[in-house]
């Protein structure tokens, strides 16, 4: 019978000490004494909580943290809070504290990390949600361990000096619209700034491959592309795009979840039916998708594994830090609901 996982509670109770204490030496939030820190740490490595690989020495997690910088807090959508929830897990675990670090505006367009980010106490970078290509080239240029979660568009044809993991957009995309085509769509637009990020234009790639590998023509004027930003929250403004087109298309292939839902609040307001007069579909697998009338065809995206990855991926760069530099990409998977009928 196999040994039960090692809890923080477990922990928690050998050193006589409150879970909450413990799980602030793990993730480094609010003030522990050193003694007590390092009573937490030798216990957790006693108990087997700590996983450190066998070359650890190699890592120096000892006094050192891995950096978790992003440009906003990737906690407001599924794939973030399990993204963030495994990668934190597999830092701790390994010996290291974390601590996020929210790059300002000013900051980015300076190119500068954020001032309480000192490289001296940092044994890694993990960036998410960061897709400025000049910051990204600046933090890769720090030679400091680097891993980031996506990337600026086109990531993929530029050199790299930095490690990239990202979820598999294009197969997934290609099914979607496929499906919206055996069911009869053959004008289908797309909802979704495709420069925003890597797996933002992969997902519109896909889309323009599987209209042309179905000999449908792309008509930019039933797409509505404008850079992302606040307007597609406003279904006022969505409607307006809406209105302005030629025709309304047989479906939309939207970029993302968020987009998908606002964008069927604004076909609703125009008085159209989903799926039977326009098809929708989205991209993230989020909790909105399945109770949202009605329930919104998707792809499911493994953020917790992801995370597992990234942290992987960056104890290995730590590890070797002149290793050639990986691109991995995880499955992921269509979840089909009505709004493709």
């Amino acid at each position: 019978m196999p040994l039960r996982r090692v809890t923080i509670q477990d922990i928690a109770d050998a050193c006589g000490l409150s879970r909450n204490t413990v799980s602030k030496v793990f993730n480094d939030r609010g003030s522990v004494q050193e003694a007590t820190r390092l009573a937490v740490m030798n216990k957790a490595r006693e108990l087997g909580y700590l996983q450190v690989p066998e070359n650890s020495a190699d890592l120096s997690a000892e006094g050192k943290s891995i950096a978790l910088l992003t440009q906003r807090k990737p906690i407001s959508h599924d794939f973030g809070v399990n993204f963030i929830s495994s990668f934190t897990n597999a830092v701790s675990r390994s010996g290291y504290t974390i601590k996020m670090y929210e790059a300002s505006e000013e900051e980015l367009q300076r190119n500068m990390l954020p001032p309480h980010l000192k490289l001296e106490d940092t044994a890694g970078i993990l960036g998410i949600e960061l897709f400025d290509k000049d910051y990204l080239n600046m933090i890769s240029n720090l030679r400091k361990p680097t891993v980031f979660v996506d990337g600026y568009a086109r990531v993929r044809q530029s050199v790299r000096n930095f490690d990239m993991i990202s979820m598999e957009n294009s197969s997934s995309e290609l099914a979607l619209v496929n499906r919206m085509i055996e069911k009869g769509a053959r004008r289908i637009g797309f909802v979704g700034d495709k420069e925003h990020c890597n797996s933002f234009l992969e997902r519109w790639l896909a889309y323009v491959s599987a209209l042309e590998d179905a000999g449908l023509p792309y008509d930019p004027r039933l797409s509505i592309l404008e850079e992302d930003g606040e307007q597609y929250a406003d279904t006022e403004w969505l409607l307006g795009r809406l209105e302005a087109m030629p025709q309304i298309p047989d479906a939309f292939a939207c970029a993302n979840d968020f987009l998908a839902i606002r964008l069927m609040a604004a076909l609703k307001k125009k008085g159209l039916r989903i799926p039977e007069d326009v098809m929708v579909t989205g991209f993230d697998g989020s909790a909105e998708a399945s109770v949202v009338e009605p329930s919104l065809t998707t792809v499911l995206i493994p953020g917790g594994e992801i995370g597992r990855l990234a942290a992987s991926a960056l104890f290995e760069r730590i590890r070797h830090p002149d290793a050639p530099c990986l691109l991995t990409y995880v499955k992921t998977v269509p979840v089909w609901g009505g709004s493709t009928g």
